[in-house]
């Protein structure tokens, strides 16, 4: 297949989200081609994913089986609308789906990304309550650092201060926990820390100021991923989940990276042994080979709009795209990729191997904090005086020289490699790093 000619018109047109696009565009960096644990560069060398593309592709690239599905379905239905009509591909789906949860999380609906995913949870959550009675129940609970997607609800209900800063006053109503990230007490823990399963009472205090009445659900990931890698303290997510139950409160999970068996399980839900209202998914579902997000809600969630007359529409919300032939035939394929190789348990297998892989990292020069659960890991810095993430953003361009895809946020290195991934090139990965840190100023 011959490449594109790169010129600075066609490097232009291009506004590239979550990119310092200036230096960008003075040395791009350019895959052409994907193939097991490696893409191709447009000069020709192999680079290590050492991120899943964007903790998407967790069989890896080029999967036959996902491949050989979507050309079948492309070719026998394009596209089918989902309002007020089906295809047979997007029921199986989501009864393939909801068998991986426990119940009662047995009911699916389809979105295009886990930002969607996000804001369709935040409006059941809403919804619920007010068609139960309950309409005073409208304010959510985000968490600081969370990252919830993009879109108004994910941002507002989000905790990252970049993500919010630009855009105004965001939804109305929206409170935050504290996150639990304690470097003084929690540094280099392997898997979950011991200390801060405390930071859960806080939810109490927000319900004595706002009133229980007053609040719809609270949303959090089980383990924060955009913003570093922050593991859930021993006892921490159970804690919620308590307090909401006592309190009429729904509990979500934002999935969307630990979806799919990154920690070791299908979903983190097993994994923590913990079972939320609603459940936010996107990513690992289709390997990231075609947009698409779920939404898992609870019968009780489902049931309550299954009231008034059959000819309504119990639910003003969707897509153009929920649930689309391509998407869900990639979904598909990807399931039975994952089942096929036990790629859904894969990451429980290497945890002890890939702990010990990053831990080694510890005294190597600039590296404060490592932090591993299930497949991910996080190697935080310290910061240059004065230009914050500049020496993590070093590290990324001198690791991509190097053969090596990792990713940064703020001044931490976050790693979750495809589940595929072999011992011998997590330590690939690894000394690649060690060699990059020990290089930096």
């Amino acid at each position: 297949m011959s490449q594109p000619a790169l010129t600075s018109n066609n490097l232009d047109a291009f506004w590239m989200p979550f990119t310092a696009n200036r230096q960008f565009k003075k040395n791009p960096r350019l895959f052409v081609g994907a193939e097991g644990m490696f893409y191709k560069t447009a000069d020709g060398r192999d680079v290590l994913d050492g991120t899943a593309g964007l903790w998407c592709c967790n069989a890896g690239h080029a999967r036959p089986r996902i491949t050989e599905a979507v050309q079948r379905q492309i070719a026998e239905l394009d596209y089918a609308p989902a309002f007020q009509m089906g295809h047979p591909h997007a029921f199986e789906l989501a009864a393939r789906l909801s068998a991986l949860m426990p119940s009662p999380l047995d009911h699916v609906f389809f979105t295009n990304s886990g930002s969607e995913s996000v804001e369709t949870a935040l409006k059941m959550a809403i919804a619920y309550h007010r068609v139960r009675g309950d309409g005073a129940r409208t304010r959510l609970i985000g968490r600081e650092r969370g990252y919830h997607g993009v879109n108004f609800g994910g941002i507002s209900v989000g905790g990252i201060v970049s993500n919010r800063k630009m855009f105004g006053t965001l939804l109305g109503g929206v409170d935050h926990l504290p996150h639990t990230h304690d470097l003084s007490r929690n540094a280099y823990s392997r898997g979950q820390p011991e200390s801060g399963a405390e930071y859960a009472e806080e939810l109490i205090r927000l319900v004595q100021l706002h009133d229980a009445s007053t609040i719809a659900a609270v949303i959090v990931e089980p383990v924060a991923g955009s913003t570093g890698v922050l593991i859930p303290p021993k006892g921490y997510l159970k804690r919620l989940r308590e307090i909401c139950d006592q309190h009429g409160i729904l509990l979500i999970f934002d999935e969307v990276i630990t979806g799919f068996g990154r920690l070791g399980s299908p979903f983190a839900v097993e994994h923590f042994d913990v079972t939320p209202d609603l459940v936010t998914t996107a990513k690992g579902i289709t390997n990231g080979v075609i947009p698409m997000g779920a939404v898992f809600c609870s019968r009780d969630v489902h049931e309550a709009f299954m009231t008034g007359p059959e000819h309504l529409i119990e639910f003003f919300h969707g897509y153009t795209y929920s649930g689309h032939p391509v998407a869900c035939a990639a979904a598909l394929g990807t399931l039975d990729t994952y089942e096929e190789e036990g790629l859904l348990s894969r990451a429980a297998e290497l945890d002890g191997y890939w702990a010990d892989a990053l831990h080694s990292l510890r005294g190597t020069r600039h590296v404060i904090d490592i932090r591993n659960i299930g497949l991910i890991g996080a190697i935080e810095l310290e910061p240059i005086a004065g230009e914050p993430t500049k020496r993590a953003f070093d590290a990324f361009l001198k690791a991509y020289e190097a053969g090596v895809l990792i990713r940064t946020t703020g001044d931490i290195i976050a790693l979750s490699p495809p589940l595929i991934i072999e011992t011998a090139q997590i330590d690939q990965l690894v000394d690649t790093i060690k060699t990059v840190l020990e290089s930096l100023d």
